[in-house]
């Protein structure tokens, strides 16, 4: 889309951004194509302009594909150096049986398949229906609303439906590699932003992997020096919703890494206590706000939000929503959905046992 738009060349379009001072951002995701800019006030209808030329005017020449086919090839290549983002593409392409299961910037394979042809008609895929257009920081609304009919005012096409999201069943597995490290990845159910649990969900989370004193920090790394790098995160897909966690350890320690980060996980199903909950708060409500101080930051939340409510949240709101979960809510959601039977994929020289953790 930024190799030539509008009568643009990608050299045009890159002067263009600098004569504004703009920070442009963005890229393909899983579902959505995000474009994103930094710029000052007064400059707000020159972006609109040159964005509405790289939406709905981009054009590709024969010759331009193949660079940007290269850089695919590197950015797929440049995962064997890092281990962990290798370990977690391998995940995915187990985890799902939908295309989801494929990295954003292709496969060898389908890299190899592509023609400027091809790419040329993805733009039908850019459609209105299904489009959000999130701002934050200071402008008129009024003269938003002015610009977006002015200059999308005549985008049309049809709905565009994503695919369903799909996964493969429960798996244990490994990927041999010459590391120093034994990486350990696992995936669990969990819930989605959309479901009356998600506040529950986040701050059990928290609890596992938000601070210094979370469990996984305290358990896995302090007091038995197991991992370095240990973590738990929510993770999205469509309407679904799971927990991922992740652990780096030596080969030697790599089977009680794996019984230990999966006893910590598993055991919450017991509850957690008032002090912890409120750390776990505390930590939420702290990156809220320091959130809330970066527009752009604010900008993607409120796009975030209306492709998962269908409107817009305050902070007040969400800050409310976090104070008002009581210990008895957690626990009760805890209690009534177990984290276990996670997928689980290990990177490494050798196998590590896949066995059930000890859950005393």
């Amino acid at each position: 889309m930024w190799k030539g738009a509008g009568g643009l060349s990608a050299r045009g379009l890159a002067e263009a951004q600098d004569d504004l001072g703009l920070q442009r951002g963005g890229g393909a995701g899983f579902e959505y194509t995000r474009l994103s800019a930094n710029l000052l006030c007064d400059d707000l209808e020159a972006a609109f302009a040159l964005y509405a030329k790289v939406l709905l005017e981009a054009h590709l020449h024969d010759n331009d594909l193949e660079p940007l086919l290269e850089l695919s090839r590197q950015d797929l290549l440049s995962l064997e150096d890092s281990p962990p983002d290798k370990l977690f593409a391998e995940l995915r392409q187990r985890f799902y049986s939908s295309g989801h299961r494929d990295p954003v910037q292709g496969t060898f394979q389908t890299l190899e398949s592509l023609t400027p042809d091809i790419v040329r008609t993805l733009r039908t895929k850019h459609t209105p229906q299904g489009a959000t257009l999130a701002l934050a920081g200071t402008f008129d609304w009024k003269e938003v609303q002015r610009l977006a009919q002015k200059y999308f005012g005549g985008w049309s096409g049809p709905q565009v439906d994503l695919d369903p999201v799909t996964l493969e069943p429960q798996f244990s597995g490994h990927l041999e590699q010459d590391s120093h490290q034994t990486h350990l990845a696992l995936q669990y159910a969990g819930v989605h932003p959309s479901s009356s649990d998600w506040y529950a969900f986040i701050l059990a989370i928290n609890v596992l992997s938000g601070n210094s004193s979370s469990r996984l920090f305290a358990e896995v790394r302090e007091k038995r020096g197991l991992a370095y790098s240990v973590s738990a995160s929510s993770e999205l897909m469509g309407p679904l919703g799971f927990l991922s966690a992740y652990a780096g350890t030596t080969p030697e320690r790599a089977e009680e890494t794996l019984s230990v980060l999966r006893a910590e996980i598993e055991t919450l199903y017991r509850g957690v206590n008032a002090d912890e909950l409120e750390r776990s708060r505390i930590s939420l409500l702290s990156s809220l706000i320091q959130s809330g101080e970066s527009a752009r930051a604010r900008c993607g939340s409120l796009g975030r939000d209306y492709g998962w409510y269908g409107r817009t949240r305050t902070l007040e709101e969400v800050e409310k929503a976090l104070r008002g979960v009581t210990l008895e809510q957690v626990n009760t959601f805890l209690e009534g959905h177990p984290f276990e039977n996670p997928s689980i994929l290990t990177l490494g020289k050798s196998a590590v046992s896949q066995g059930v953790a000890v859950m005393g």
